[in-house]
C-alpha cells in the first residue's frame, strides 16, 4: 500500500471552513487535485448557508473562527436531521486533548492540527469515508 489516497476521493464534496484565507486555499487546492468539488467558507454562519447548498459529503470546519466558533458550527450541523451524517472534521492549530474532548462532544469525527500535511489532509478524509 503506498502513500496514495484512494481513488474514492475523486467527486466528494467538501466544505473548508475558516477564517484564514491561507487555510482555506491551501485545503482547496490539494483537494482539488484529488478530484474533489470544494467549496469554502469564511464562518460558521457562512458555512451554515453553504451546507444547505451544496450538501457537501464532509466539512472541514476551524475551531476558532469569529462569529459561530466551530464547535458551535459543528453542534448545528449534527443537530440538524438533514446533515447530522456528515462527517465533521475540527482544525486546530492547538493540539489540546481539550480541544479534542470538546470537539467529541459536540459530535465531530476528527481533529486535525494545524497546518497539517497533504497526507493528513488526505488520510482524514479517507478514514471518514471508507
Amino acid at each position: 500500500m503506498s502513500g496514495n489516497a484512494p481513488r474514492g476521493l475523486s467527486g466528494l464534496k467538501i466544505l473548508v471552513v475558516d477564517d484564514s484565507k491561507t487555510i482555506r486555499r491551501t485545503a482547496e487546492t490539494l483537494l482539488t487535485k484529488e478530484g474533489c468539488q470544494v467549496f469554502t467558507a469564511i464562518d460558521g454562519f457562512d458555512a451554515l448557508s453553504k451546507i444547505a447548498d451544496h450538501q457537501p459529503d464532509l466539512i472541514f470546519v476551524d475551531i476558532m473562527m469569529p462569529r459561530l466558533d466551530g464547535y458551535e458550527t459543528c453542534s448545528l450541523i449534527k443537530h440538524n436531521k438533514t446533515f447530522r451524517e456528515t462527517p465533521v472534521i475540527m482544525l486546530s492549530s492547538k493540539d489540546g486533548l481539550f480541544d479534542r474532548a470538546r470537539g467529541r462532544i459536540v459530535g465531530s469525527e476528527q481533529y486535525l492540527t494545524k497546518p497539517f500535511t497533504k497526507d493528513e489532509l488526505l488520510g482524514a478524509i479517507s478514514n471518514q469515508i471508507n
